[in-house]
């Protein structure tokens, strides 16, 4: 989780965004978000976590983002590993339909399926911290 975190926030300060937080689906993206706002806490670039939920719960908020989360900010979605790319394309509909704004996704692991092009294909960047080709898995 501190390898994770510290790398997710490099990654982050690398491409050049500024978010205010960072989520993405939950559960796989909920360690990674986390661990990048442990990371971040005390540097120039606080960065909150949130989580975004299949569909809206019936009980509590109601909502599909739980956390650190409000209209008109920017963030970044992170995932553990990308394969065809349903999950970020997922928050990232459930996160602009709530009024924020997408700076690039950010994954621990890209499996290059074809994911990240999925992704890519509406001009979101994305970054991965390595490739499954890089881990020696192909």
């Amino acid at each position: 989780m501190v390898l994770i975190g510290r790398m997710g926030v490099t990654a982050v300060r690398a491409a050049g965004w500024r978010p205010r937080a960072v989520g993405g689906l939950t559960m796989g993206a909920d360690p990674v978000a986390y661990a990048i706002a442990a990371a971040s806490w005390g540097s120039d670039l606080v960065i909150d976590a949130f989580s975004v939920r299949k569909e809206a719960k019936g009980h509590g908020t109601g909502r599909v983002i739980e956390g650190n989360f409000e209209a008109g900010e920017e963030v970044v979605v992170v995932e553990d590993v990308i394969t065809t790319g349903a999950s970020a394309q997922r928050a990232i509909s459930a996160i602009r339909g709530s009024g924020g704004r997408v700076a690039g996704v950010l994954a621990v692991v890209d499996r290059e399926e074809g994911g990240r092009e999925v992704i890519e294909s509406d001009g979101t960047i994305v970054v991965a911290l390595i490739t499954s080709a890089a881990l020696g898995l192909h």
